[in-house]
C-alpha cells in the first residue's frame, strides 16, 4: 500500500483490475476545499492510457513489475521468443506485447517487463534507439534538398522507415523505438 504522497512517474498501481504505470502526476492545492493529485495512467496489459484525479492521502494498492533483461531470438508462427540472460530460459512473447516488433533484429537485448506476485509478462520495452541497416531505398535526386522531404526506406527487420534523401542503401541508420522515425546516420 502507498499513498499519493508516494505517487512519483514509473510507480506501478494495481486499479481496476488492471495495473496502470504513472506517467504524469501534479499535487493541486486549490484555494478552497482540499488538496487532490491529478495523474495520468497506462494500462500495462492495454497501453490504453487513463487520466484519474485521487484525493490527497488517499490509499493505493502498488503492484511489483520486475524489468528483466532478455535477448530476443526469432519470430514464428508461436510468437517472438526471448532468451532469459541470467537463467537461458526461453520463454515465447505474443507480438501485441511488444511495441514496435517490427524494429528488432535476432540478437538484441530487450527489457521483459513481468508482474513479479504471478510471473505474467505484461509487455517488451526495446531500447530507445536501434541501429539498423538500410536494405533498399531509392536513390535521392541531387540538388533536391531544399525541404525536409523523406523517402522510404526498408530496414534489415522488413520495416518501412522515412528517412532524408541523402540517405542511401547500405548505410547503418539510428531508429527511434517510439515512433519508429528516422534520428541520425551512424559513424
Amino acid at each position: 500500500m502507498a499513498s499519493t504522497a508516494d505517487f512519483k512517474n514509473g510507480l506501478c498501481l494495481e486499479f481496476n483490475h488492471d495495473i496502470f504505470a504513472i506517467t504524469e502526476f501534479q499535487h493541486v492545492k486549490p484555494g478552497k476545499g482540499a488538496a487532490f493529485v491529478r495523474t495520468k495512467l497506462k494500462s500495462l496489459t492495454t497501453g490504453k492510457v487513463l487520466d484519474k484525479t485521487f484525493n490527497a492521502g488517499e490509499k493505493v494498492t502498488t503492484a511489483r513489475v520486475e524489468k528483466r533483461q532478455h535477448q530476443f531470438l526469432y519470430a514464428d508462427d508461436m510468437g517472438h521468443h526471448f532468451m532469459d540472460t541470467e537463467s537461458f530460459e526461453q520463454i515465447p512473447i505474443e507480438e501485441k506485447l511488444i511495441n514496435r516488433a517490427d524494429l528488432m533484429k535476432e540478437g538484441q537485448l530487450v527489457d521483459v517487463l513481468v508482474h513479479a506476485e504471478n510471473e505474467t509478462v505484461l509487455g517488451v520495452e526495446l531500447p530507445p534507439f536501434v541501429e539498423l541497416m538500410i536494405t533498399y531505398t531509392e536513390p535521392g535526386i541531387k540538388g533536391d534538398t531544399a525541404t525536409n522531404a523523406l523517402k522510404p526506406a526498408t530496414v534489415e527487420t522488413g520495416a518501412t522507415v522515412m528517412v532524408p534523401l541523402f540517405v542511401d542503401q547500405d548505410i547503418m541508420i539510428k531508429v527511434d523505438t517510439r515512433d519508429g522515425s528516422y534520428s541520425e546516420r551512424v559513424k
